[in-house]
């Protein structure tokens, strides 16, 4: 008879190795769009490799037109995990499409808020001496199994005016997003949605320039997927 201050005899194949790595590609968005500024797709995916505490992650978005890429970016961290929901980030980002291709540090965070709400926040330091930060929240809100609304917020921030990407200083622009998808397979996910996207500021003034919508409404559709 076992006492009570005795450990409990091993479980074979029962334990939990936290060290174990494993990784995930995950394409979030993957769009055709069509606004008051024209069609295009739009992108946005993310992979990592690692354990449970720290990881190589991998992250992208951008959007294109007429079979280029107007504007995007790649993103590379060592993420680590300083609680169950929420870690660190620390790595490098290069600028794709027009203007100036920039590499900047980035650092951030990100996790799970309260009531499920996603969030990240990233600071940026050029080459060029210029800092920029980004922020995002995100929720799903279920209606069967299989049915779900995901709607997204982005803001955008740069300490100065960048004339070759037609970005401004301050808040540089913002986005809302609603996507109604449906999971023919959990890594499976076909879905239509509104985007509503705003400059502000300089870089509003930049696309009156170019003569391009300062507020942009566009309808989208694509596929969600993972593996």
């Amino acid at each position: 008879m076992r006492m009570h201050d005795e450990p409990p005899p091993a479980m074979h194949s029962m334990d939990m190795n936290d060290q174990a790595a494993y990784g995930m590609l995950l394409v979030d968005q993957l769009e055709f769009t069509h606004g008051y500024d024209g069609n295009g797709p739009r992108w946005e995916a993310e992979a990592w490799y690692g354990d449970d505490s720290d990881k190589l992650w991998l992250r992208s978005e951008g959007e294109g037109s007429r079979g280029r890429i107007d504007d995007g970016d790649v993103e590379a961290f060592w993420n680590h995990a300083v609680s169950a929901f929420w870690s660190t980030q620390l790595g490098i980002r290069h600028d794709l499409g027009e203007g100036t291709h920039r590499n900047w540090a980035a650092f951030g965070l990100e996790g799970l808020a309260p009531y499920w709400v996603e969030l990240e926040a990233t600071g940026y330091l050029s080459d060029a001496g210029r800092v920029a930060a980004r922020g995002r929240a995100e929720y799903t809100l279920r209606f069967t199994q299989r049915l779900m609304l995901q709607p997204e917020f982005e803001i955008n921030l740069y300490s100065k005016d960048d004339a070759t990407q037609r970005i401004g200083g301050g808040v540089s622009d913002a986005q809302l997003g609603l996507r109604l998808r449906y999971e023919i397979t959990r890594q499976f996910a076909p879905y239509v949605g509104v985007v509503w996207s705003r400059g502000f500021g300089t870089t509003a003034g930049f696309a009156r320039i170019n003569r391009e919508p300062v507020f942009d409404r566009q309808f989208v559709a694509g596929v969600r997927f993972w593996f």
